[in-house]
């Protein structure tokens, strides 16, 4: 069992900013940036092109819905993508907020506080539609 699917049956804790049926989308806790935030398939798949095709879509299409409350919330010139996932053997997709290209190379991190990581996912949840 994967972590992520420990996070969707509640087992770990996150900052939770939407979530359906089919997917729940958390904030990163070792973000690359202010806002950078995962979204999940709840049902477990290693890689992203094993996926059903329809469930490869459906994922985008949450994906697209978070990543504009995302731009609704955080400062950032656009929300790039990225589904890399060597980490955690269960499909997730990135969604960083970009201000330079340093944000999207998992190299730097930024430390937010509880807070700060409770009141960003509230921000994100209002814009979410």
């Amino acid at each position: 069992m994967s972590v992520f699917t420990k996070i969707i049956e509640g087992e770990i804790p996150c900052y939770k900013v939407a979530e359906d049926q089919h997917h729940i989308a958390f904030l990163d806790i070792n973000p690359n940036a202010k806002g950078h935030t995962l979204v999940v398939p709840k049902k477990e798949v290693n890689k992203v092109f094993d996926l059903e095709k329809e469930a490869y879509h459906n994922l985008m299409d949450f994906s697209y819905r978070v990543a504009k409350a995302l731009e609704k919330s955080v400062a950032c010139k656009r929300v790039g993508l990225s589904v890399i996932g060597l980490e955690v053997p269960h499909v997730h997709v990135h969604l960083v907020p970009l201000n330079n290209m340093k944000d999207i190379q998992f190299t730097d991190k930024v430390a937010l506080t509880k807070d700060e990581f409770i009141a960003l996912a509230a921000r994100i949840s209002s814009e979410f539609k």
